[in-house]
């Protein structure tokens, strides 16, 4: 990936000239069946634009609780776009139930926001939406004149683990954010999809959010390279998971379902500060919290996997009150 990076064929990518992100825009717009593509620098700048270029000021869009745009970006759909979130309850599988996305969609009255958009996100906190679901929500919002976006930070673990393709897999969305950064390993980008029209606006709005970048080929090489070489490893980081989840089990944590590359394990309260400092004296920094996120990735081969779960079973406190 950095030989690619070194190699690249750059240009001004404010002006539209810069190869190598063409291309890429290119590459992925094609893949997903969109009709063009935008390179940024951040999923999160990505996932802004995409907004602001389907909301104007005071439209609403419906978003999970839970969802990366609305818990995890600092409301800058809020801050930034004016757009007014109106945050749903995601159910155990991270899908928002349908009865509650039509008690959400506002009258055509002067007395509320308009609602315009509905935001999912897939994977989400690791779980994989199932397609029907997906497909049943997105009809539904352009059945009641909503467009639709889909946070596709983790969209090819979701991919790999339902063994369908990249179309099959944003059906229904007028706009996807899809991440380079996550699983496939590229030290930055994220490229949004959509027709050519909502993509013109989304390119006005990134160069207000400070997102026009110059010779950005050396990064979008890293993209390139990620998509074709990396997407296969994605189901080796899913058996990682689910091995260290095992380990995890047999010592007695409690771990959530596990299904991509993503595993919750709840450590007690009162553990929490000695096993973080246990583990770093292995080596390991990790954000250890009552409720502690895990996520396996292609810089981790499996004896690593292995070396950080005996570095959890090693710990002598788990037996202490």
């Amino acid at each position: 990936m950095r030989a690619a990076m070194a190699a690249a064929e750059v240009g001004d990518d404010v002006y539209g000239d810069d190869p190598t992100v063409n291309r890429l825009q290119a590459v992925i717009a094609e893949r997903f069946g969109f009709e063009s593509a935008l390179f940024f620098a951040s999923g999160t700048q990505s996932n802004l634009s995409g907004l602001m270029a389907h909301c104007g000021r005071g439209d609403e869009y419906l978003v999970g609780q839970e969802a990366h745009t609305y818990k995890y970006e600092q409301g800058g759909a809020a801050v930034l776009g004016s757009i007014q979130p109106q945050p749903l309850e995601n159910e155990p599988d991270g899908a928002i139930s349908m009865l509650r996305i039509a008690n959400a969609i506002k009258p055509d009255d002067d007395h509320f926001a308009r609602t315009r958009l509905l935001a999912l996100e897939n994977t989400i906190g690791g779980r994989v939406l199932p397609t029907t679901y997906v497909r049943e929500a997105t009809d539904f919002a352009h059945a009641h004149g909503l467009f639709t976006h889909l946070d596709g930070a983790r969209i090819f673990n979701a991919i790999v683990k339902l063994a369908i393709d990249e179309r099959a897999a944003v059906a229904g969305f007028d706009s996807v954010s899809v991440c380079l950064s996550k699983g496939l390993g590229a030290p930055a980008g994220s490229v949004l999809l959509g027709a050519r029209d909502f993509i013109a606006r989304a390119r006005r709005w990134r160069k207000a959010l400070g997102g026009g970048m110059r010779q950005a080929g050396v990064l979008a090489a890293a993209g390139l390279y990620a998509l074709e070489h990396n997407v296969p490893q994605l189901a080796q980081d899913h058996a990682n998971a689910e091995f260290l989840a095992a380990e995890l089990r047999a010592i007695g944590l409690r771990v959530e379902p596990t299904q991509t590359n993503m595993l919750y394990v709840h450590i007690p309260t009162q553990k929490v500060a000695n096993l973080r400092s246990h583990l770093e004296q292995r080596g390991i920094l990790a954000t250890i919290t009552p409720r502690t996120r895990l996520v396996t990735h292609l810089d981790l081969p499996q004896q690593k996997i292995a070396a950080a779960a005996r570095a959890f079973r090693d710990f002598p406190h788990w037996d202490a009150a």
